[in-house]
Parts: C-alpha cells; structure tokens; sequence
C-alpha cells in the first residue's frame, strides 16, 4: 500500500508540474500534454537517430575512453612520468614531514578538546556575558571618574596659579614698601 501511495503521490506531482509547464495547452489528440510521454518521445527519436548513424554507434562504444580523456588529471598522468613525481614528492618532503608532525600535534591534542572544560564553554559563555556587561558598565565609570578628577585637577591648578599670582604681587608690593622706607629685605 506504501508503493501505491508514493506513486499516486509522484503522479500527482507529475501532474502539477506538467500543469504549471505547459498550462492548459492540448497534443493533438485533444488530452492534456504530459511532461513523461514528450520526455520518452525525444529519447526514441535520439535514439532512433543514433543507431541510424554509424558515427554515433561508435561514439557511444568509445564514450567512457572520450571521458578519461576529457579529464584534466589524464594529461598529467600522460605527460609526467613516475620519476618526475618521485622528484616532486621528494622536493617537498619536508614540507609533507612538517605537515605531518602538525597533524601528529593535533591528534595528540584531540583528547584536550574533548575534555570537560571544552563541554562547559557554552555554560561559562553566559556568566562572561555578564561580566562583559558589568565590565562595560565599570568603564563607562571610570570614564566619568576620570573626567571629574582631570577638572579637580584643572581647578586646583588655576587656584595654584591664582595664589601664586597673588603671592608675587604681595611680594611686589612689599618689596616696594620697603624700598619706600628704607628697609633692605633680608636675602
């Protein structure tokens, strides 16, 4: 009952498709055109054609040798021979031998990537998510920080220079007064 169903199914499918191709277009009979019956009338008429034609008898006997040809690896297999491979295997053994060490490596190394710790990757993915997340928020405070400090800085450079400032004009003025007077400064 499987085999009916599925070819009832294909049929059906068949038919859609033979319906979305053709549309609603008729052979000469009058029925509807099926995909399969033109299909199987083409390759009767190719073949028909080609056993009229010894040329293509002939091309069909000889069509797996055409297609050995064909392949782009038979003309290397043609042109160079055994002793040039040899020469081109050993010009770059030591090339294959480091490849093959590395391949070594990554074998002796597989049991690594199966551990536990490998396995747990994806459960720590989340808790690095959010110490990601708590590490952004950090910066971001830090960031405010550090641009309140560089203006507490900046203030109390203008204060330093502020006083200083003052304190030289004091200076100043003393020096004066005391030239005024008569008073030598003491050095």
């Amino acid at each position: 009952m499987d085999k009916t169903t599925e070819m009832d199914n294909l049929e059906m499918r068949l038919r859609a498709l033979e319906s979305r191709i053709y549309g609603e277009r008729k052979n000469k009979s009058g029925k509807p055109v099926k995909c399969a019956e033109s299909l199987a009338r083409i390759q009767a008429g190719l073949t028909n054609t080609a056993n009229k034609r010894e040329r293509v008898k002939i091309l069909h006997k000889k069509i797996e040798d055409l297609l050995k040809y064909l392949d782009p690896e038979f003309t290397d297999h043609i042109t160079v021979p055994d002793a040039m491979k040899l020469e081109f295997i050993l010009a770059e053994e030591d090339f294959l031998l480091s490849q093959a060490a590395l391949l070594e490596q990554v074998s002796n190394l597989q049991p690594l990537l199966d551990s536990t710790y490998i396995r747990d990757v994806p459960e720590h993915a989340t808790k690095l998510q959010r110490l990601s997340q708590i590490h952004i928020k950090q910066q971001d405070q830090s960031e405010v920080q550090s641009q309140e400090v560089k203006k507490l800085f900046e203030e109390y450079n203008k204060m330093m220079f502020l006083l200083s400032k003052q304190f030289t004009q004091w200076d100043e003025t003393l020096r004066k007064m005391e030239e005024a007077k008569g008073i030598r400064p003491m050095e």
